[in-house]
């Protein structure tokens, strides 16, 4: 169905969605560009502090995990550039970050950190969407 043959209704819904994924994706961008940034610039031991996790692993994964964390954020808004070229690095970015989130969901509670672990759930929930509405 093209465009020219949707309702004004129909076509309402799909500027609405649209609207509400492209927030998502600011917001994940947002999110994980702040969360890489920190974890290349700030020092181990206030890392630890803010989280258990990097206790437990080695500087140089730290720093690899905020480079990921970056590159992926940039990967969400892609599609700003050229739809049919970042529509792939989306769905890869995305993808990519719901696993990641989903891992960090499992560490965080394993952990006992509530916080980070529901934070880790609010970006399942806002990442998933975007997932599963820009595939098609």
């Amino acid at each position: 169905m093209t465009s020219a043959t949707l309702t004004p209704r129909s076509r309402a819904k799909a500027d609405y969605l649209n609207l509400t994924l492209w927030t998502f994706q600011g917001w994940i961008a947002m999110f994980f560009v702040a969360a890489g940034y920190a974890k290349l610039t700030e020092s181990m031991e206030n890392l630890t502090v803010l989280m258990n996790w990097p206790a437990m692993a080695s500087v140089s994964f730290v720093r690899g995990l905020g480079v990921a964390e970056m590159v992926l954020a940039l990967m969400v808004l892609s599609p700003l550039i050229s739809w049919r070229i970042g529509r792939p690095l989306l769905l890869t970015a995305v993808a990519g970050l719901l696993a990641l989130e989903t891992v960090m969901l499992g560490v965080h509670a394993f952990s006992l950190d509530i916080g980070l672990a529901l934070t880790n759930l609010v970006l399942i929930a806002i990442t998933a969407p975007v997932l599963w509405f820009r595939r098609h």
